[in-house]
């Protein structure tokens, strides 16, 4: 057997696939189709200050190359998380990674503070990159405003490892990488789903709610292998913090070529929605792909893409 076990921000896991916020409800949701099998931890869908009923439907629309969703960070709020869904996030059989989003530095930092105080939290993810909402991306979009936002949660996150996820960026895709790493993130998590839009030809209306929302699935993939290329090789890899490469994995393939890209760990999302149990496949698929590289550990090949 090899060894496919990694480390995130501090936080050790068995199997390098992660289920992605908002893909598998809080956990539990995903647990009771599969018990979470082939992964190595789960991400919770993003808790803000409030509770937030998302967006009018339709919210989730297929695509021939993945899925689009306007979800709009439904979730409980953090008063109900902390009292109601907590317990059961605790008692998951693999460690559970919070999601965080909010509209104001003020609101991060008092869900951020609730996550510190739970003992069973080892990491929590710094949504700053949702395109579902109206304020999703104004952090990351903003190098100022994401340094302020993520200096002031790393005072907050005293013993709790910090993943800041990222959007897709080609103009400049290391900046905001560069600016959550200088202001202490432990983790990178790219990408978020990435802002498009399907429209029905017969009713001429969006086929979501709104406007827009996020495309994810294998049609994003290439773009997303990229980003973690060129972050791992000009920002993170340098500095030694780990990435988290998500979006269209849907194979063991692609899982390996994030692996290849520079990421430590992967997140499975649209995929999770075809087959819950795709997880297990595509961890077997990497274990004969490490042996088959003539490497005793996964970690081995982090950033093992050859140069052109």
């Amino acid at each position: 057997m090899v060894e496919l076990s990694t480390e995130i921000a501090g936080l050790s896991i068995d199997s390098p696939l992660i289920a992605a916020a908002g893909t598998a409800g809080y956990g539990t949701e995903l647990a009771s189709v599969d018990c979470l099998r082939g992964l190595g931890a789960v991400m919770t869908k993003s808790i803000t200050l409030e509770p937030r009923g998302g967006n009018p439907p339709m919210r989730v629309v297929d695509l021939e190359a993945g899925m689009l969703n306007a979800v709009g960070l439904a979730n409980v709020g953090l008063d109900a998380f902390v009292t109601d869904v907590a317990m059961h996030v605790r008692d998951l059989p693999i460690p559970a990674i919070p999601s965080i989003a909010g509209e104001s530095i003020n609101e991060y930092e008092q869900v951020a503070a609730a996550m510190q105080a739970m003992a069973f939290v080892k990491a929590v993810e710094v949504n700053v990159s949702c395109p579902n909402t109206d304020d999703g991306r104004a952090f990351s979009e903003s190098p100022e405003q994401l340094r302020t936002l993520l200096v002031d949660l790393r005072r907050v996150f005293k013993r709790v490892g910090m993943i800041v996820k990222l959007p897709l960026d080609f103009a400049h895709p290391s900046v905001a990488a560069e600016v959550a790493i200088e202001s202490g993130a432990d983790a990178l998590t790219l990408i978020n789903t990435v802002p498009a839009m399907s429209i029905d030809v017969k009713s001429r209306k969006s086929r979501l709610g709104r406007w827009s929302g996020g495309a994810s699935g294998p049609g994003i993939h290439p773009l997303a292998v990229r980003m973690v290329a060129d972050v791992y090789r000009d920002i993170a890899g340098p500095a030694g913090v780990p990435i988290i490469g998500l979006g269209g994995v849907m194979r063991w393939q692609d899982a390996a070529e994030f692996i290849l890209a520079g990421a430590s760990a992967v997140g499975l999302g649209t995929a999770l929605f075809v087959d819950p149990r795709r997880p297990r496949k595509i961890l077997r698929g990497l274990q004969k792909w490490v042996r088959g590289q003539g490497c005793q550990s996964i970690e081995e090949l982090v950033g093992a893409i050859e140069p052109c």
